[in-house]
């Protein structure tokens, strides 16, 4: 095992740069997630740490070597693809044991490792049949098993749950983590879907544009956002933002007037943008009066869109809602549930 630095590492095509000088830290035996929307540069960057993309600038060390200019067989990773990348031709033993039969292990040593691997993912009943006769999830865990067969440094999996249903993406999710629990490997995993992110990472890089916009645990960055793109990727659903007014220790907009005891009362008036979760959201409260336009029960809890004379907001209750649209309801929201950002840099505000 080890720890992977990335130091201001840039990648450009030609002219056009796409990942701006990043810098990220993962720790030996560190579950690190990178999160952000499609073409924001994650799985570019995954693709240098592999070695299948080029590093214009920038170090890039595993371990204690410097791995810029070396072949991706020579960087002891393996990585776990999207697509599964299986050999059609080949049994699920085959599969797990090719790389080890490329690099030259005696047919003990393979047959062992591939017993072992198969044992791990309850594979082992399945190990003569064919890629073709396989549900997408017992491929995925094929594709994980030829990984691990390999005991590499460093585990990259590549948004690996994408083309899997919602229920299987839960299963293999648990999967995932319970693997990364026995084996201890430094695993970087790339998705687009933050609810993966807070559920699987020890440590979260927020990205966008190339560039990250925060690095932290699960809870430290759904808490405390570090500027409102984090604020509005990190959470389910989206944190809903309102441009108002903090002035005499209040938050001022159309159809709100909340107290806010993060600012002092005799703070000068400033221009701001609240951030509130769904779920800080409670119905009877004092501060927001809405107008009901969409109530969507979910079972364990009901997901209520009201109107507000510029926007709309999002709350999420436990209690079941018997309100209909065109009800006006006031709400409250819960004791430091609101977060404010600056409307000019769209930084937190303390």
């Amino acid at each position: 095992m080890a720890n992977v630095t990335l130091s201001q590492i840039k990648k450009q095509y030609g002219n056009t740069p796409v990942i701006h000088g990043v810098d990220i830290e993962a720790a030996d035996g560190e579950f690190v997630v990178l999160v952000g929307p499609s073409g924001c540069g994650k799985s570019t960057l995954l693709r240098m740490i592999a070695g299948l993309e080029t590093i214009s600038s920038g170090t890039l060390k595993i371990g204690d070597r410097i791995v810029n200019d070396l072949d991706p067989k020579d960087r002891d990773i393996a990585m776990v693809f999207q697509n599964y990348a299986l050999y059609p031709h080949m049994t699920v033993e085959t599969n797990m044991g090719f790389s080890l039969e490329h690099r030259g292990g005696t047919k003990t040593e393979i047959a062992e490792r591939v017993k072992w691997a198969a044992e791990i993912l309850d594979l082992s009943n399945l190990l003569k049949r064919y890629p073709r006769q396989l549900s997408g999830g017992q491929r995925q865990r094929v594709a994980m098993g030829r990984a691990i067969v390999r005991d590499p440094q460093v585990f990259l999996f590549d948004e690996p749950l994408s083309n899997l249903d919602a229920k299987l993406r839960v299963a293999m999710r648990a999967e995932i983590k319970n693997l990364h629990r026995k084996l201890k490997t430094t695993t970087i995993y790339v998705t687009h879907d933050q609810v993966e992110a807070m559920t699987m990472a020890d440590k979260i890089v927020v990205m966008n544009a190339g560039e990250v916009s925060q690095v932290g645990a699960p809870l430290d960055l759904y808490d405390r956002p570090a500027n409102r793109f984090v604020a509005g990727f990190i959470g389910s659903p989206s944190m809903n933002f309102i441009d108002g007014v903090v002035e005499n220790g209040r938050f001022t907009a159309p159809g709100i007037d909340l107290e806010t005891p993060s600012f002092t009362a005799g703070e000068t008036s400033r221009q701001l943008i609240c951030g509130i979760r769904p779920e800080h959201l409670v119905i009877g409260g004092e501060g927001i009066s809405a107008e009901v336009s969409l109530v969507e029960p979910m079972g364990s809890e009901t997901q209520v869109t009201f109107s507000l004379p510029e926007g709309t907001i999002v709350g999420v209750f436990r209690d079941r809602i018997a309100a209909k649209p065109g009800d006006i309801l006031t709400l409250g929201v819960q004791t430091d549930g609101c977060h404010f950002f600056d409307p000019l840099t769209d930084l937190r505000v303390e």
